[in-house]
């Protein structure tokens, strides 16, 4: 018998399986898998022909399981699309747009004059914007319920794939999976080492009387304008947005109305948004004391709001003070002994002043002064730092050239004092400045301000939206301030 020898080419069979990655779905990634599979070969000879049989060592590969992988991944891939992660940022604008279009509403409303004519006409409008308004909330309320509940069932359905993709790493006998985990690693640390040589040293801290933000160049608006719900009947108040306020009170506006003989206020009303105050909804009112004027009321329209404490000039002297909305604690710190008080250096233009204005506050980014004169410094302008502790401190002092009596306002932009001037009924005008960092002054700014109405008794800016608040023969207004 003729024997015949029969060699069987030995070959490795490699199993190649994807999934798509649970980290990015949407990019549909793929983790490839590869299963080596080692093959034990017998030869046998059997007359003229050559039979190899041949034996895998490993147990068989669950494919069942990367189906299911697959098939989870593909639910995923079609439950989770970018057209509905757009839905709730096309809701969330929608309705930013139809609130923006309601204020607008309300102001021109506000301002039309026509005696009520239209009265029933316009609350059915503003009727119509609100039930509108409230239907994109409620599709906003779905959507949002509808994703959590897909953000639970999603998050369930990963893990499962996680635990069944580690499961299935154990037939990865030769670690290719780990090497390409360890590539990947490796591809992110230098991407990570090149962007970081790239990165430009950020800027030094700058100090606040140059925040960046340059001089003062223009005044723009008026942006808001509105009378409050007093009515014409107190021309003197302040209003505004607390300078730092806590977590949760960024949209509050305060509002103080001096309602006894246009010089005494003993309470300050806040509204939970700039809304509610225009439309006069919803008021929380908060009282210094009982009656008005007495000790510790306020005294003149000149006040600001920081950290949920009210400053302003205590009744009749010359003292700051300090009221803590939150405790109702009033604290106090005295000014200098010759400081003008009880309309001794008011703000004021040629034909009138404005009573009772002696002490000015103003807000910035580095936090709160107190504007005043003295008769040390021949009445001209001083300006005070105040340490916002309870009871307040005062801080470093600057005495100016600028006779407080020439000027109608003042105002702090990153550590520079700015003061107004009266020019006619339709226009006042910043003229001037003080720098407290390099005290350099100016007077010649010709900075124009629209007025809406003849007289502003309050002016201050909020570091918060760069805007001047004023307060101006009852109407509430807000202006832009330009930068160079």
């Amino acid at each position: 018998m003729l024997l015949k020898l029969c060699l069987c080419q030995t070959k490795l069979f490699i199993l190649m399986f994807g999934s798509r990655s649970t980290s990015d779905m949407s990019r549909s990634n793929i983790l490839i898998l590869m299963i080596i599979i080692p093959l034990t070969f017998f030869q046998s000879v059997r007359g003229k022909g050559c039979v190899c049989d041949l034996k895998n060592s490993d147990p068989a590969f669950p494919d069942q399981k990367l189906k299911r992988v697959e098939a989870m991944s593909a639910q995923c891939i079609e439950s989770i699309t970018s057209e509905r992660m757009t839905d709730l940022d096309r809701l969330l604008l929608g309705l930013q747009q139809r609130i923006k279009q309601l204020e607008d509403n309300v102001l021109l409303l506000e301002k039309e004059d026509d005696n009520n004519l239209y009265a029933a006409v316009s609350l059915r409008i503003i009727e119509l914007e609100f039930a509108e308004i409230q239907d994109l909330l409620n599709k906003l309320n779905r959507t949002t319920n509808d994703y959590q509940l897909l953000n639970v069932q999603v998050a369930g359905q990963l893990e499962n794939m996680k635990d069944t993709m580690a499961e299935l790493e154990k037939f990865d006998n030769m670690q290719v999976i780990k090497m390409d985990l360890e590539n990947q690693r490796v591809k992110r640390d230098l991407e990570k080492c090149k962007n970081d040589l790239k990165v430009t040293i950020p800027p030094p801290t700058v100090a606040p009387a140059r925040c960046g933000l340059g001089e003062v160049v223009g005044v723009v608006g008026p942006r808001t304008y509105s009378i409050t719900v007093y009515s014409t009947s107190y021309p003197y108040g302040a209003w505004g947005r607390d300078a730092n306020p806590a977590p949760g009170d960024e949209n509050k506006y305060w509002l103080v109305v001096l309602t006894s003989s246009n010089v005494y206020g003993y309470y300050v009303r806040q509204y939970s948004t700039l809304s509610t105050l225009l439309l006069g909804i919803g008021p929380k009112d908060t009282y210094i004391s009982s009656s008005n004027p007495t000790t510790n009321t306020i005294q003149g329209p000149n006040m600001v709001m920081y950290a949920n404490a009210l400053y302003y000039n205590c009744y009749y002297t010359y003292t700051v003070c300090q009221f803590n909305l939150a405790t109702r604690a009033v604290s106090t710190v005295v000014l200098p002994s010759d400081t003008g008080y009880n309309s001794k250096f008011p703000f004021g233009h040629v034909t009138s002043s404005y009573s009772y204005t002696d002490l000015d506050f103003a807000s910035d980014e580095s936090g709160i002064y107190v504007i005043y004169a003295t008769t040390s410094n021949f009445g001209n302008v001083v300006i005070t730092k105040l340490e916002t502790s309870s009871p307040p401190v005062l801080g470093q002092t600057w005495k100016t050239s600028l006779f407080k009596k020439t000027a109608t306002n003042t105002f702090m932009v990153c550590g520079v004092l700015y003061a107004t001037r009266y020019l006619d009924k339709e226009t006042e005008q910043i003229f001037y400045s003080y720098d407290t960092k390099t005290m350099e002054e100016r007077y010649d700014l010709k900075i124009n301000i629209k007025k809406m109405q003849t007289n502003i008794e309050f002016l201050n800016y909020d570091p918060r939206d760069h805007l001047l608040y004023a307060y101006s023969d009852a109407y509430i207004v807000t202006y832009g301030l330009v930068f160079k």
